[in-house]
């Protein structure tokens, strides 16, 4: 089979994969499942288009952090927002000392921050079983001194001026929560509260069992960022692991498991900003970004038929193809859009638009030297081709230049507006490649071209 019908078959199965893949779908409909790439298909909002909160986080005044280790708790702060079901949340480093945290869709979320920016310091600390007979003031190694209550058997020892008066006893922490893996949120079936099952880790396994065994009936408090959150009694040696128990709601339990399953943020945060964006200004500038496009296509179409005649028909067709193609890759990866990264797409289909008309220009120009049609697409083609190549080299390496401006300081806007410029101009490279100069080929080898001629605007 000609190699150009075997072209044109592939360019048929893509669009039908595109169309597919670009119909619209109510929320919740099934999507893609390919092992274990899983889409819903559905497009990626951001902030300036869905509307939510966003939220600039910086390490207390005075704080010596470096950039790595607020990397790190972007990071962590990250996945730990995925893993509360906060989906398509986003942290970056902002600058030197800020951490930059996006959440489309949201405009409560306090508790989320309140779980998001927690140490997660978690220590299981020797509580022994003494008690003072108004209650008992635990501290440990790693300097505890404010008592919290959430559990009835562990009281402060307060004066008459309310001052907590300092106890003589300092516990051992036995193990830190980083020897924690494998964490979970159950109800129990005896009491029907809320527990969190764990497994310590392969080293801390025998350490674990060793001092369970020998401390029998004796309490094990579990403190959080120095806080106590439960102080159960042991019941007997616990053989890899065991659960935490407290007065837990299934919202709590949750928050303490995302924090023990995601690690120990490397730098205590405070919010020091955040700002509620709502959705309507989005909407109205999507609608009229579209609008705006739509004229813009219309324009092209027009222009490119009316100068170009056939190649221009064929080229409208590519462009379709580059839009849709293009809207597909930003579903599959998924690109999050916002209204520069829409700005970014539609400067790329100038880039489209661009090789498109330099392959007609140099085919109009060989069809006057007296060359066929064949010959005209095919000299055309290779004549536009370093120059249609210069041209979206320099504007990809453009694109990773701003990309890497705007993870170095944090400017999302930057970042989405340079990812979807580049990744248009490599499907535009593409369509010209593939799509215009097989469907002109194709177009040749159907009509009679001697009869035809100024179909091509020659």
């Amino acid at each position: 089979m000609d190699r150009r019908y075997i072209n044109f078959i592939f360019i048929l199965v893509l669009v039908a994969a595109i169309i597919w893949i670009d119909l619209p779908r109510a929320e919740g409909a099934a999507g893609i499942k390919i092992g274990t790439f899983e889409r819903t298909l559905n497009p990626v909002l951001g902030l300036d288009l869905r509307g939510g909160m966003q939220v600039l986080l910086a390490p207390p005044e005075g704080s010596d952090i470096d950039k790595q280790a607020l990397e790190d708790a972007a990071l962590t702060l990250e996945n730990r927002a995925n893993g509360l079901g906060v989906s398509e949340v986003v942290f970056q480093v902002a600058g030197e000392k800020y951490i930059l945290g996006e959440f489309p869709g949201l405009t409560n979320t306090e508790e989320v921050i309140a779980t998001v920016k927690q140490t997660g310091l978690l220590e299981f600390v020797d509580a022994g079983n003494t008690y003072l007979p108004d209650g008992t003031l635990i501290t440990t190694d790693h300097g505890l001194t404010e008592p919290v209550i959430n559990d009835p058997a562990i009281v402060p020892v307060v004066n008459s001026e309310g001052v907590v008066e300092p106890a003589d006893y300092v516990f051992h922490t036995v193990m830190l929560g980083s020897e924690i893996e494998n964490v979970s949120v159950e109800v129990d079936q005896v009491t029907g509260t809320f527990i969190i099952p764990f497994e310590v880790t392969a080293d801390s396994t025998k350490m674990f069992r060793e001092y369970t065994a020998a401390n029998i009936n004796k309490n094990l408090a579990i403190v959080l960022d120095k806080r106590v959150i439960s102080c159960p009694t042991i019941q007997g040696a616990l053989d890899g692991g065991g659960q935490i128990s407290g007065n837990f709601t299934s919202e709590t339990a949750n928050n303490l498991a995302v924090t023990l399953r995601y690690g120990r943020l490397p730098v205590a945060l405070e919010v020091v900003e955040s700002r509620i964006i709502g959705p309507t200004l989005g909407e109205d500038s999507l609608s009229k970004s579209l609008l705006a496009g739509a004229i813009g296509f219309s324009i092209v179409i027009l222009f490119m038929t009316i100068y170009y005649r056939l190649p221009g028909v064929v080229a409208v067709f590519s462009i379709a193809i580059y839009a849709g193609l293009t809207f597909a890759l930003f579903k599959l990866i998924p690109v999050t859009l916002t209204l520069p990264s829409i700005a970014g797409f539609l400067l790329s289909t100038g880039s489209a638009l661009d090789a498109n008309i330099l392959i007609f220009e140099r085919l109009k120009e060989e069809l006057r030297n007296g060359r066929t049609l064949q010959q005209a697409i095919d000299l055309g083609w290779k004549r536009a081709w370093p120059s249609i190549r210069d041209s979206n080299i320099a504007t990809i390496i453009t694109s990773i230049i701003l990309f890497w401006f705007g993870s170095a300081f944090g400017a999302s806007i930057v970042k989405g507006f340079a990812l979807t410029l580049a990744l248009g101009v490599g499907v535009s490279l593409f369509t010209a490649i593939v799509v215009t100069r097989n469907f002109l080929s194709i177009v040749i080898k159907l009509i009679n071209p001697a009869r035809h001629q100024k179909w091509f605007g020659a």
